[in-house]
């Protein structure tokens, strides 16, 4: 005879088989819980795709090529400019120098442009940077006696008696030293821009980095007074002012190479 289960046996007896894992409703065949599958499902934090990150890429760039990029760069300024206002400003812009980064100022060209002479000097001094003039304070007023000494003169806006005066370099380098070849090489294609924009008959190379610039070779002492060319013109390499205030034997030397230019500008104007 059965009993019948009142509600709390009844609970009781739900709750027990709960304990024990009967959380569903009987099906129609049993199911063994504890049963291992043949095959395991991956855990769905496994089963989702990241994205791989890509890869890096290592390149070195040698200095050289940092060099050979920013010379590119200048070429391409340079070339840019079909005036000599837009070549100072094409210069003055340009990045790619680290001297400019300790100039304070910018020293591009004094004189007249349609002069038959163009003087190129040594990196600007101290006074040529405050005052953005090449030749300017004591070595610029040697220059001038010189020049003046053989009928030309910078102010003057006779392109037959007058200068046109530029610097190797726009800035000046730290304590006056002398310039890299890398720095030279750099900046040479607005240098070469530069000469050809003016145009003069004539190319006064005074001092070892404007020979070391155009011609690939130093060492004034033994160029002064042999004529050669430079951007296809006659070019005369002479003793930059600075030497001959610190050598005032070296002035004979100078104004043998001033007679010497005199000569090759009359020579020029009967061809």
């Amino acid at each position: 005879m059965e009993t019948e289960l009142g509600y709390y046996e009844a609970k009781a007896l739900l709750e027990w088989q709960i304990e024990l894992g009967a959380d569903e409703a009987i099906e129609d065949s049993p199911i063994d819980r504890y049963e291992i599958p043949a095959t395991l499902a991956p855990p769905a934090a496994l089963v989702k795709k990241t994205a791989k990150p890509a890869p890096i890429i290592h390149t070195e760039v040698s200095a050289e090529d940092l060099l050979e990029e920013a010379r590119r760069r200048a070429v391409a300024a340079a070339q840019g400019a079909s005036t000599l206002a837009e070549l100072a400003s094409a210069t003055e812009a340009f990045e790619g120098c680290d001297l400019k980064k300790g100039a304070r100022g910018f020293c591009f060209s004094d004189g007249n442009p349609q002069a038959r002479i163009m003087v190129i000097g040594e990196v600007p001094s101290v006074d040529e940077d405050r005052n953005n003039t090449p030749f300017y304070g004591a070595i610029g007023q040697l220059l001038d006696r010189m020049f003046a000494a053989i009928g030309h003169v910078r102010g003057t806006p006779d392109p037959e008696a007058a200068l046109y005066l530029t610097t190797v370099l726009p800035w000046p380098t730290p304590q006056d030293r002398e310039p890299t070849m890398n720095e030279l090489t750099l900046m040479r294609p607005f240098l070469a821009r530069h000469i050809e924009l003016a145009n003069p008959d004539v190319v006064v190379l005074m001092g070892n980095s404007s020979c070391l610039a155009l011609l690939g070779k130093g060492n004034i002492n033994r160029q002064r007074g042999q004529w050669t060319t430079a951007q296809e013109r006659p070019a005369l390499p002479m003793l930059h002012p600075s030497k001959l205030l610190r050598s005032p034997e070296s002035k004979r030397e100078a104004w043998a190479d001033l007679l010497a230019l005199q000569a090759r500008l009359r020579e020029l104007s009967h061809v």
